[in-house]
């Protein structure tokens, strides 16, 4: 209904949750208002438009509404008022030593980049981008400067059945603190399936002092194992004529540290074979993708089991992966 006046989130975060607020506000504050006037419709027997008529419980819901419909017009017009001003939003972003506006233009700027950290959970948004910490809620947006932040897990809730996923979910919520006396705490609430994603995108420490257990999904479980017997095989060392790694094609973020040497004993048709590709792939890209080529019904299988290479479709078990020696 209001996309034309909300604009577009990607493109301006900012000026976008701060209309959406206001919006959300306002639209709000009509609905005593609206009760009244459906209850005025519903009824048959009594005239609740006439005050006289319906008694007193009609004119308390009419004062009511028109009380806060009168509310949500002030704060909107306040909030609006001077540009933008005096939005709690703007007043935060203010907080951090600049104007609202510069602050908020480098937010946006962050915010285009693909590789943010996006989750949504109760109808609450959470966000991190290089240099920022956001949670967006249903009246608020809360903003806290990865450098000034430290994040503490708080606590973690077990349910047995989760309506997206149909199956058990674990929720954990993460406290942000700033040293910025005006930045106040918020909670982060994730499925913990985003834990891991989340706390590779944090620059600010993130502390687990209750030791709390954090449940993975199979796949993360996987990789972790992954790397574990990666680390005990041998080590590749790149000879000098060899050019040093390139990023990683698969996530273009860390260099390629993965080599695929045949070091097992199998032999056969359908067996290892051995692998002329240079390095490519870094071992968490590698690891994900060894698990995605598994029966995904048989987890218990996929450690024994062999993977072609992403590249030259020679196949290759877990003995074959080595790390580069640096």
């Amino acid at each position: 209904m209001f996309s034309s006046y909300l604009g577009s989130e990607d493109f301006d975060f900012i000026l976008y949750h701060v209309r959406r607020t206001t919006a959300t506000v306002l639209v709000h504050s009509f609905i005593p208002l609206g009760y009244y006037f459906g209850l005025a419709f519903a009824s048959e027997k009594v005239d609740l438009l006439d005050p006289a008529k319906s008694g007193q419980f009609a004119s308390i819901v009419l004062l009511i509404g028109l009380s806060s419909a009168f509310c949500g017009i002030l704060t909107a017009k306040l909030w609006s008022w001077n540009n933008w001003k005096h939005h709690p939003l703007c007043k935060a972003l203010a907080s951090h030593g600049r104007t609202w506006m510069e602050v908020a233009a480098q937010i946006n700027i962050e915010f285009r980049r693909i590789d943010k950290f996006y989750a949504v959970s109760g109808g609450c948004g959470v966000y991190v981008t290089d240099s920022w910490i956001l949670k967006t809620s249903t009246y608020q947006v809360y903003v806290s400067q990865q450098t000034d932040s430290h994040l503490s897990i708080a606590a973690s809730d077990q349910f047995a059945f989760s309506h997206e996923t149909n199956q058990p979910t674990q929720y954990i919520s993460i406290v942000v603190n700033s040293i910025n006396p005006a930045v106040k705490p918020f909670t982060l609430r994730l499925n913990s399936l985003d834990y891991g994603e989340l706390k590779d995108r944090l620059q600010a420490p993130l502390r687990n002092a209750r030791n709390i257990v954090i449940h993975q999904s199979l796949s993360d479980r996987f990789v972790d194992a992954f790397k574990e017997q990666v680390r005990a095989n041998g080590r590749y060392r790149l000879g000098s004529e060899m050019p040093d790694p390139e990023p990683c094609i698969g996530c273009m973020l860390t260099p390629a540290n993965i080599k695929l040497q045949k070091n097992c004993g199998s032999t056969g048709e359908n067996e290892c074979r051995g692998c002329f590709c240079r390095p490519m792939w870094c071992i968490d890209c590698m690891g994900k993708w060894f698990a995605s080529r598994q029966d995904q019904n048989d987890p218990l299988s996929w450690m024994s089991s062999l993977s072609p290479c992403p590249t030259c479709r020679s196949k290759f078990c877990m003995l074959d992966v080595c790390l580069i020696e640096n």
